[in-house]
């Protein structure tokens, strides 16, 4: 990969610079010498940007007023902003978060004059092929499967894009697998069972499998593909397939956890988490299960992707899965999250 060594003139906005995504591709652009506009969507975001050279924002997407203010005076727009949540109660929430935000987001770019703009999905909003065969760009997301809330906004997010490139606007679509590396500080869902896993709190996995990339991978990525994806053109990017197994003997090999957790068949798994999920719900309503049916289901179909065009177009050469997972538990170690 050779991005250009020149920086842009002209400022960047980054929203959901508070996320795992955001706050590793905000640390790449500061790096390039960019000048950098952040939109953080409360003020407890704040230490996911601190000490870097950035503007920032706080402010709700939701917002017409939020999302005109963001962009004025851009050249150029990550938009990695999003709600995700599994809560039933929140659905309404995650909707217009993601799909109306983005929509007021991308109009609002077009009437500023923006340059270009990167909107993150996700490999969720891709079709899954039957066969088993990687899933690539062209494969349609089907509404008719079983799907999460947030699964659901993320295909609906990508029509707004083209919706909005028929428009007028340069806009290229960015998808993401499974985020794994530093910068995690809400922490995401990976993150959390790394850190479950390191506590001994984590009783059971199922041996599936998914797509993974790397923290750096994915917001290198991003940057390829403002610098030279096609508009209204999406890339999947993905730096290997892993195994639960794999993931679990990397956590095993880093950390020195008091108990280590039972592998367990996905039926049995199935059931355990369709009752913590119901459980969960009375005990404590406004917590993010861990373990999830709809989870489970993405591990068993153990999808894989297909990252040729984002190769071929853009010059994309992930990295390690497990050196990701390596970073990021040295930088819980170092935050103070985590103890060796």
């Amino acid at each position: 990969m050779n991005l250009s060594e020149t920086p842009l003139d002209g400022t960047v906005l980054v929203t959901g610079a508070g996320g795992h995504l955001g706050a590793n591709l905000v640390r790449q652009l500061v790096g390039a010498g960019q000048s950098v506009r952040v939109l953080l969507h409360s003020e407890s975001e704040r230490p996911s940007v601190a000490g870097l050279s950035v503007e920032v924002l706080v402010g709700d997407l939701r917002d017409r007023a939020t999302t005109s203010a963001a962009v004025r005076g851009c050249r150029q727009v990550y938009h990695c902003a999003a709600r995700v949540s599994t809560l039933p109660r929140r659905q309404a929430e995650i909707f217009s978060s993601n799909v109306l935000g983005t929509s007021w987001l991308l109009a609002a770019a077009l009437d500023a004059g923006v340059e270009k703009v990167v909107v993150t999905s996700s490999f969720s909003a891709v079709g899954h092929r039957s066969d088993g065969t990687p899933s690539d760009e062209t494969e349609p997301f089907n509404p008719l499967e079983p799907h999460l809330p947030y699964e659901q906004t993320k295909a609906a997010t990508e029509h707004e894009c083209l919706k909005a490139y028929a428009e007028g606007l340069n806009v290229v679509i960015a998808t993401s697998t499974a985020i794994v590396g530093p910068n995690d500080f809400k922490p995401s869902r990976m993150g959390r069972v790394l850190l479950s896993y390191a506590r001994g709190r984590l009783p059971a996995y199922i041996a599936g499998g998914f797509e993974f990339v790397a923290a750096q991978d994915i917001a290198r990525g991003h940057r390829l593909a403002m610098e030279r994806g096609r508009g209204g053109h999406k890339y999947i990017f993905s730096s290997e397939f892993q195994t639960m197994d794999q993931i679990m003997a990397t956590f095993d090999r880093l950390t020195s956890p008091r108990r280590r957790p039972l592998r367990l068949s996905p039926r049995t798994m199935r059931g355990i988490a369709e009752i913590t999920t119901r459980m969960g719900a009375v005990i404590a309503p406004n917590a993010e299960p861990l373990l999830t049916p709809a989870a489970l289901r993405l591990l068993r179909l153990g999808r894989r992707a297909d990252t040729r065009k984002a190769r071929d177009e853009l010059g994309f050469v992930p990295t390690s899965v497990e050196s990701a997972i390596e970073h990021a538990w040295n930088d819980f170690v170092a935050r103070g999250v985590a103890v060796r």
